[in-house]
């Protein structure tokens, strides 16, 4: 890509014929934001004081109207677009290989550190020595884990070999002195050898309904692997396995924490009470709605 410098006035007025086209003026900013390298506040103030301001991007303007015409008309996600995706303090490498770390999930790592320092009395908490994220995709939940937790052993499950291939490029770029070996599998059984040991596990399984799944936008639905958004009739599947296996595979006194669709949590603090976890609770995401469920195996 070329970088181009121009005015104020043109770029406002290059926004404002590409919106006429259709399209969200929130993902059109994103995209000057993470492909043209225009940051939202510098946006903001353009608006204010277009005539005091010239602009350098990144690319040529022709180059971005591409990247939104194949987003308004193929429904190609952006971040795939750009290849990137802001995800807490970091910017992840994205691609169709995995589903695009979604914001709400960022509160998954924080009830986990919560958890594990909650339970740690006195100032210097005993260190976590093996954590696991089953499903990893991205590399997104793995990534948090192991920078959080660098002397801890760290374990990253996913059957799809070109999502493990992701999360490895994630995790050599944004964890790289951190200890955590990918496996390749289903959910906790490419872990046996751990079971019983494993202290802190987090999923964020697929967990739509079958049927809503071929409902969902063409962004998510045409471009986002299936595989990681389907969770069988009523998108417990992947929940049910990974809580059945949660009592010989977590430590004595270990934690999980597992992402769940909006409407599922009672049907998950159910599972979790079948299956002999304690210390159940339900936690609410961003927006207010109860989007996880954390569960303890007893000590």
């Amino acid at each position: 890509m070329t970088s181009v410098e121009l005015s104020g006035y043109e770029l406002l007025a290059w926004r404002r014929a590409q919106l006429a086209t259709g399209g969200r003026a929130v993902d059109l900013d994103w995209l000057l934001d993470l492909a043209g390298g225009l940051r939202w506040t510098d946006l903001q103030a353009l608006h204010l004081d277009p005539a005091a301001r010239r602009v350098r991007l990144a690319c040529e303007l022709s180059e971005l109207a591409s990247l939104w015409q194949r987003h308004r008309l193929q429904h190609e996600p952006l971040q795939h677009l750009v290849g990137r995706c802001p995800w807490r303090d970091l910017e992840l490498t994205v691609t169709a290989a995995a589903l695009i770390p979604r914001q709400e999930t960022e509160s998954l790592v924080d009830l986990a550190l919560e958890r594990w320092r909650a339970a740690q009395p006195g100032a210097s908490p005993k260190p976590l020595l093996r954590w696991a994220d089953l499903g990893t995709g991205s590399g997104a939940l793995a990534v948090a884990l192991a920078r959080a937790f660098p002397q801890a052993s760290g374990h990253a499950v996913d059957c799809s070999e070109a999502a493990l291939a992701l999360a490895r490029l994630n995790l050599e770029r944004h964890a790289g002195s951190a200890r955590c070996t990918l496996h390749s599998g289903d959910w906790w059984q490419p872990l046996r050898p751990w079971w019983g040991l494993l202290q802190l596990v987090l999923s964020n399984p697929p967990y739509i309904p079958s049927a809503v799944v071929d409902q969902l936008d063409p962004v998510v639905r045409e471009h986002e692997p299936r595989l990681a958004l389907d969770g069988g009739r009523d998108g417990l599947a992947a929940t049910r396995l990974i809580i059945a296996g949660a009592p010989e595979a977590l430590a004595p006194g270990g934690w999980l924490l597992i992402e769940h669709h909006h409407d599922q949590s009672e049907a998950v603090l159910d599972l979790c009470a079948a299956a002999g976890l304690d210390h159940l609770k339900a936690e609410t995401d961003l927006q207010g709605v109860r989007r996880f469920v954390c569960a303890r195996r007893p000590c």
